[in-house]
């Protein structure tokens, strides 16, 4: 926000004159800056410290958008930095060695490139290399374990792959069974 012409000496002189009043004269003052009588429930600090707040608003410019969304997320429950709707920048690479083998996928604007190939989201990717559904946020250390699952991203590439035998398939060892056979 743009900054507003101050006086500091003037805003300063005024929160000082805030916190010298009483709780009555600080309740008029509250009525006349606000159009209403504070919550009875308020203390004395709480209506100077928000009558405050409310001068320096004024004067200085308020919160900026992302801080009042965080603060309205907050106050209905959530938990700050639990963001799952992580915004990465293009270029951006991440990297994951799943059973001794090294995935590099680097963030384009369209999606996302493993092995020349562009897929729309990560979760088609890790599913690619593992051979399983794996939520590819978490398979690449994006999100922890107890993450929504709801907030997953839509599964759909945006290319298919040149390699199309080798997507889908289990990329580790193969485990054979022996069993032994007594005569």
């Amino acid at each position: 926000m743009a900054q507003r012409a101050t006086d500091l000496p003037a805003i300063e002189a005024e929160i000082e004159r805030i916190r010298s009043l009483g709780l009555d004269a600080l309740r008029a003052r509250w009525r006349s800056m606000f159009g209403a009588m504070p919550p009875m429930a308020l203390t004395k600090d709480l209506i100077a410290r928000m009558m405050i707040y409310r001068i320096q608003e004024e004067a200085f410019g308020g919160l900026d958008r992302s801080t009042r969304k965080l603060l309205d997320g907050m106050a209905q429950g959530e938990k700050p930095g639990t963001d799952v709707r992580r915004r990465l920048k293009a270029g951006t690479v991440l990297v994951r060695e799943y059973q001794g083998e090294r995935h590099t996928v680097t963030v384009v604007a369209d999606g996302f490139v493993w092995q020349g190939t562009t897929y729309g989201s990560l979760s088609t990717i890790a599913r690619a290399i593992t051979g399983t559904a794996w939520g590819g946020p978490r398979f690449f250390g994006l999100r922890s374990a107890n993450s929504k699952q709801e907030d997953q991203e839509p599964d759909e590439p945006t290319a298919k792959p040149k390699q199309a035998g080798r997507v889908g398939t289990s990329r580790g060892r193969r485990r054979d069974r022996i069993s032994e056979v007594q005569a």
